[in-house]
């Protein structure tokens, strides 16, 4: 093992004496000659002194040697009576000056040693890892069992990974439960799923429940500018938590630090290659007896290396997805508890209305709603002020300001309206709750919100061909009313067509191509693309491009047709509907319901008149 010298003061004390004895003996080779002052005194008399200058202590000046050369000298001063009286028994005497040596060390010293204690006064306050130059120290925030107030109590909606996780914990409070057994503990978890679900909340619940210390990074804090320091602070965390044993470690965001080697684009040497490599080493050789447990949370599992994946470092993969319908409602009551409600809300209504949101928006929805009535002066909550947060959410702000004329008020009114006769009339699609044509988000003119009345985990091809439908209802009823379409239904358009592309392609529910699979290689598993359909290059020849393109073509005609008949069928209801919605810019579920029920029993209301108003004026501004 090498041998590590370590920085001591007297180093500095011995090198500093060395120069003051170095910068004498050089002054008294060089430098001018010192001579006794009563040879001085002679030096006067025969005139071979030519220049002096005198001082407190020291005469110096120059003077002529025996060979008559002009040299410079130094004499210290003697008292003139005292030499009188010793030149008159022909004595030679000298002046001595009395050492500054020390004072001299000490002038040097003590600003020295002022610095280096007010430097490490201040390394000291910083702690470790924080200094200046401390690059290789890991930047984890340790924190103590009684500083972790987080209990399974606090996570709701997802039970599964919860009592995956309880097992960790009862590792860590009784490891000889587990070790009589031959069984050892897990080297490591890894937690997968959408972000927002609760992956970070988890890993400090377990923390908090088996009173350990919690040592917390992200994994992009380990790769550095500076070659071999990621891999440094690895070592250093390691470290640490070895000391710390028993604990956890938890690295937040691990596809940062864990991207699969091979990867990168840049070529040459790569700082994250060999951080992840030291940490593979560290995790392979841990003792799982040391007592402590690696957790990491991603949202990217398919970009993680096949090595960090197997047995033996991440034991274990926990899925923490986003929440069913009891989740989001167990959700919903964890975070109600520090807010107001009114007696009219009910969450079990608002768990209903947000199917695929995950408790980090189910918790910004209650906040959003505390916040709308706070802005209202109310003393609590009310449904009302929840169902605009979840508009909030969902559609984005409301732009009741935003003048439209009335020719776009009425197209975005039957537009939408096209879109729920569709679904009101097609079998097992979503329940509409409401329509709105009120401008929200950044283009979003008005928008139909339908409900699920149950979480769905698969759909057959009669529900997908239906959920085609209810995306072009509001460009046929355009059609219908206008003769001609808008560019409103641009992303209605491309939703349906990615649909039926994903049919085709991926689930095997076209005549063309068959029992085919062509689907996209390494996309993300939690994260949705927003960028549309962009099948890979080279998937399948040319002639099955091309006979793809002309189903989905006839796919989309098909049922653009079938949409025609329906709304022509029911074109005093659409009529109806859409005067009604430019009348009150928003129809809610039941009132819709009653307004198609009414139509099938053959009492259906004459539509009003088009009011010449509507769409002109800017619309009240909401209560501030």
């Amino acid at each position: 093992m090498e041998k590590q010298h370590k920085f001591s003061i007297w180093y500095v004390l011995l090198g500093i004496w060395f120069v003051l004895i170095l910068n004498n003996l050089i002054s008294s080779q060089i430098g001018p000659k010192q001579i006794p002052y009563s040879q001085f005194l002679d030096q006067v008399r025969s005139d071979k002194v030519k220049e002096i200058a005198i001082g407190k202590d020291m005469i110096s000046g120059k003077m002529l040697d025996d060979k008559g050369a002009e040299i410079n000298f130094n004499t210290v001063r003697v008292s003139p009576d005292l030499a009188k009286e010793l030149q008159g028994h022909e004595i030679e005497f000298r002046g001595e000056v009395e050492s500054t040596f020390l004072r001299s060390l000490f002038s040097w010293m003590v600003p020295i040693l002022l610095f280096m204690g007010v430097w490490w006064f201040m390394m000291k306050r910083m702690g470790p890892g924080q200094g200046v130059m401390n690059f290789a120290g890991n930047k984890a925030k340790i924190f103590a069992e009684e500083d972790i107030p987080t209990r399974f109590d606090d996570v709701a909606g997802v039970d599964e990974a919860k009592e995956e996780l309880e097992e960790i914990v009862q590792f860590l409070r009784t490891p000889e439960k587990f070790s009589r057994l031959g069984g050892r503990m897990p080297k490591g978890v890894l937690l997968v799923g959408p972000p927002g679900t609760g992956k970070t909340l988890l890993s400090r619940a377990v923390a908090g429940e088996a009173g350990v210390p919690f040592f917390s990074i992200s994994g992009s804090e380990f790769v550095e500018l500076f070659v071999g320091m990621g891999a440094a602070r690895v070592r250093d965390l390691f470290k640490q938590a070895r000391e710390k044993a028993p604990c956890i470690v938890f690295i937040d965001e691990l596809d940062a630090l864990g991207k699969a080697r091979g990867m990168s684009s840049m070529g040459g040497h790569d700082e994250r290659e060999q951080t992840l490599q030291q940490l593979l080493v560290e995790m392979d050789g841990f003792d799982p007896r040391v007592g402590v447990i690696i957790m990491a949370a991603t949202n990217r599992p398919e970009i993680l290396d096949a090595a960090l994946l197997r047995a033996g470092r991440f034991d274990r993969q926990v899925l923490v997805d986003k929440p069913d319908l009891n989740g989001r409602i167990a959700i919903l009551e964890v975070h109600a508890k520090r807010i107001v409600l009114a007696k009219d809300v009910k969450l079990k209504n608002l768990a209903q209305r947000t199917p695929g949101l995950s408790g980090a928006d189910l918790e910004n929805i209650l906040n959003e709603g505390a916040l709308l009535a706070a802005r209202a002066n109310r003393d609590e909550v009310t449904m009302a002020d929840l169902d605009e947060a979840v508009d909030r959410i969902v559609g984005g702000l409301e732009k009741r300001n935003r003048v439209i004329n009335v020719e776009e008020k009425k197209r975005v009114a039957y537009h939408e309206t096209g879109h729920a006769l569709v679904a009101a009339f097609t079998p097992k699609a979503d329940k509409v709750h409401k329509i709105s044509i009120i401008p929200r988000g950044i283009a979003a003119l008005g928008y139909t919100e339908q409900r699920p009345t149950e979480d769905r985990y698969l759909m057959a091809t009669s529900e997908l061909e239906g959920k085609v439908e209810v995306m072009l209802g509001g460009r046929v009823a355009e059609q219908i009313i206008f003769g001609e379409g808008s560019t409103g239904a641009a992303n209605d358009l491309q939703r349906a067509t990615d649909l039926v592309r994903a049919m085709l392609t991926q689930y095997g529910m076209g005549t063309t191509l068959g029992p085919v699979t062509y689907s996209r290689r390494n996309q993300p598993v939690f994260i949705p693309q927003d960028s549309g359909y962009a099948p890979p290059s080279q998937e399948y020849s040319e002639a099955t491009a091309a006979a793809l393109d002309d189903e989905i073509r006839r796919f989309m005609e098909k049922h653009e047709e079938k949409v025609h008949e329906l709304l022509t069928k029911h074109r005093d209801l659409l009529e109806n509907v859409a005067q009604r919605l430019l009348k009150v810019e928003v129809i809610d579920g039941k009132e819709f319901d009653a307004l198609v029920k009414a139509e099938a029993k053959g009492n259906l209301p004459a539509p009003p008149p088009p009011d010449a108003d509507n769409g002109t004026q800017q619309a009240p501004a909401p209560e501030a």
